[in-house]
């Protein structure tokens, strides 16, 4: 299990800060959590170096990229070997469809979040790349009617 860094006060009002809009200048920054921009720089830098804080990103609308159909598909794997699960995970990393990956405990080994085009995308992906991989032996698929919650803010 990983260390927990402790984050003080400031810390933290700087994290939900960055969480909410990462593109706040330092400045804007500093005013909107009562510090001043070189504490917050310092601060920022910090976070960033002890791997609180990770890679600036910019959200897009799957919609608007032609990607508005998600779906949550549970793979079963053959087998459990080290090699086995290295190689469908590599295969995972490289597959741009496959926006998240969760390696499970329970009846499935793991759970993907595929965003697709449309139906006839996703049956392409699942038949001859999920279903295709030596390692799989099986996969079940949920297809989102809508999103009632989307965040990546992490409570602080």
């Amino acid at each position: 299990m990983e260390e927990t860094f402790h984050l003080d006060a400031t810390d933290r009002r700087i994290v939900r800060a960055l969480q909410r809009d990462a593109s706040l200048s330092q400045a804007a920054l500093a005013e909107k959590v009562g510090a001043s921009p070189a504490s917050v720089w310092r601060r920022v830098r910090n976070l960033e170096r002890e791997g609180v804080l990770g890679a600036t990103v910019r959200l897009v609308d799957p919609a608007r990229v032609g990607r508005s159909v998600n779906v949550m598909c549970q793979v079963r794997m053959h087998r459990q070997t080290v090699d086995a699960r290295g190689e469908f995970e590599a295969f995972i990393q490289a597959r741009e469809e496959i926006v998240e990956c969760y390696a499970m405990s329970g009846e499935w080994d793991y759970l993907l979040r595929i965003a697709v085009r449309d139906v006839a995308d996703y049956d392409r992906f699942i038949r001859q790349g999920v279903l295709a991989h030596p390692s799989v032996a099986n996969a079940a698929s949920n297809f989102a009617l809508r999103q009632v919650k989307y965040t990546t803010e992490i409570p602080v």
